[in-house]
């Protein structure tokens, strides 16, 4: 049985008191850097482990965060996002880690700045947000280094900054894959769109990206002469001005049979298609939220990928946790899984709960 070593050892052994080692375990106080080397040498000789959570507890420390998120009561998809971070925050509520949250409008990044502003007067020591608005997130990004406040990004990658972590799907990846799925049911010299369901796509770099990936797929796979088009719509929310569209869209494109929907709103197009047309469109979109779980069942939508947004928030917040309160090292990319939901594996995802993480 491995010996256990105790604080009294390494003091010892570095000819310091204990006192002194309880400084550099803790990282407070002043400690010569010669000494601290010292005590760091004899704790890797010695072979210690630190009791990482019951240093945070007899340090009783108190560690605040922001979680700036969309309006869950707006969205399914953002509810299950917050689900997530709830989750995470309940499985480590007794260790000093305490979280205030901000709901902003997922259409007026002038609201988001507005709550981003809020949560940075909190005095907080970290946040988590999805930088849906990339100026406005640049921003935060910014104020946040300035003021040494760990960041993380959750469902949308954006370039540049210094975010502790990033963690949600590769949206170039996503693209190729549903690109694939698109593939099993289109024939050659059909068209297929991607079709985006959401507001201000232009300046959206990750709907750019997951075209991309379709497009790059279909090029680099050129068995099948596939016509790849894009259609973007911001007024997705107005049933008439949608039906619309999607049969201008119909008309311009007699050879339509695939819509790959870049977000969780394909059902918004399954209930707009089934007044307008017969034909059979194979439909790839995003996210386990009931309206695209019911469409699926009766395959209106044939695969869904599952982006994961529970566990986004989960491992967003645990993120902060153990680089705030244990001082871990945080990877900085954290891609989560591309599920391929079908009509046969879906109550398999439904059944799936996170475990809460014994730390």
């Amino acid at each position: 049985m491995k010996k256990r070593v105790r604080i009294k050892d390494i003091a010892d052994k570095a000819g310091v008191s204990t006192g002194t080692v309880d400084r550099v375990l803790h990282n407070r106080g002043k400690v010569a850097p010669v000494v601290k080397k010292r005590v760091l040498e004899v704790m890797d000789e010695l072979g210690y482990e630190r009791n990482l959570i019951a240093s945070a507890l007899a340090y009783n420390k108190t560690v605040r965060i922001a979680v700036l998120l969309p309006a869950p009561s707006k969205d399914p998809y953002w509810k299950q996002t917050d689900e997530g971070t709830q989750k995470a925050l309940k499985a480590v509520q007794h260790y000093g880690l305490l979280a205030t949250h901000f709901y902003f409008d997922s259409f007026n990044p002038k609201h988001f700045l507005s709550q981003a502003k809020k949560a940075l007067n909190e005095e907080v020591q970290g946040v988590l947000f999805p930088p849906l608005f990339a100026e406005e997130a640049r921003w935060l990004l910014e104020k946040t280094a300035e003021a040494g406040i760990a960041s993380v990004m959750i469902n949308t990658q954006l370039e540049g900054g210094k975010p502790l972590c990033y963690i949600g799907q590769d949206s170039y990846q996503s693209g190729v894959l549903g690109a694939r799925l698109l593939d099993f049911g289109l024939d050659n010299t059909q068209t297929a769109c991607i079709l985006n369901l959401d507001f201000s796509t232009k300046a959206a770099h990750h709907l750019h990206k997951k075209e991309a990936g379709v497009r790059a797929y279909f090029e680099q796979n050129n068995k099948k002469r596939i016509n790849i088009i894009r259609s973007d719509f911001e007024y997705f929310n107005n049933t008439d001005a949608l039906r619309t569209s999607v049969e201008d869209l119909l008309k311009q494109h007699p050879d339509l049979y695939g819509i790959f929907v870049t977000n969780s709103r394909a059902y918004k197009l399954v209930d707009t298609l089934q007044e307008l047309t017969d034909r059979p469109i194979k439909i790839v979109g995003f996210d386990l939220i009931k309206p695209n779980l019911d469409y699926l069942k009766q395959q209106k939508i044939h695969f869904l990928i599952n982006q994961n947004p529970v566990e986004q928030g989960y491992e967003g917040v645990m993120s902060l946790f153990k680089h705030l309160l244990l001082k871990e090292t945080i990877v900085s990319l954290q891609y989560l899984p591309l599920d391929i939901v079908v009509q046969e594996n879906v109550d398999y995802y439904l059944n799936r709960h996170i475990t809460l993480e014994v730390i």
